[in-house]
């Protein structure tokens, strides 16, 4: 039996055109404590896995790293949702947005942006709202946590500073669904 705090669903998160294999290794990193199913890299600037030596969880011995030499080439999973993240003017504010079940994240490079073929083939676009841009490994975990939170089974917060004041309530199981296949 899962846990209740399990998410429903999977997710990836991955970088497109990243130049500091530090900044990999703890992106990876973090994904693997997050719960990632695989990560990525789109067009690296550097050998992906030199990024073990800023991953001290041996992410790769635990989540699929996926290498991708281009845009082009980039695929996903059938029915898994391909979010931006990127300080863009319609972007949607991370806090205001709702987590896909099934959704792969990109980020872009330091110094850069996604590049506009990969915006194009994102089904959203999300910003932090922060002052300026911070470090992409850290974007990475910011994200991370929000879907967690998002989609995790937590007890509500108190009102007043601190923890909460009741524990989390057992979790109610509801009636057997049985799905049948679509007909044509």
């Amino acid at each position: 039996m899962q846990s209740p705090r399990i998410p429903r669903g999977y997710f990836g998160i991955g970088v497109q055109g990243i130049s500091k294999s530090a900044n990999a290794g703890a992106l990876f990193r973090s994904a693997h404590a997050f719960g990632a199913s695989f990560v990525f890299a789109i067009a690296p600037n550097i050998d992906v896995k030199a990024a073990n030596r800023a991953d001290t969880s041996a992410s790769q011995d635990h989540v699929p790293l996926y290498i991708h030499q281009s845009v082009e080439e980039f695929t996903l999973p059938r029915g898994c949702r391909l979010v931006g993240v990127e300080l863009l003017d319609e972007a949607v504010d991370l806090p205001s947005f709702r987590h896909p079940e099934r959704a792969a994240y990109v980020l872009g490079p330091e110094k850069g942006s996604l590049s506009p073929d990969l915006v194009a083939r994102c089904d959203f676009t999300v910003k932090i709202p922060t002052k300026f841009c911070v470090n992409v490994s850290v974007a990475g975990a910011i994200l991370m946590y929000d879907r967690l939170l998002q989609q995790g089974r937590f007890a509500d917060r108190p009102v007043r500073a601190g923890g909460p004041t009741e524990p989390l309530g057992e979790h109610i199981h509801g009636k057997q669904i049985i799905r049948r296949p679509k007909s044509s």
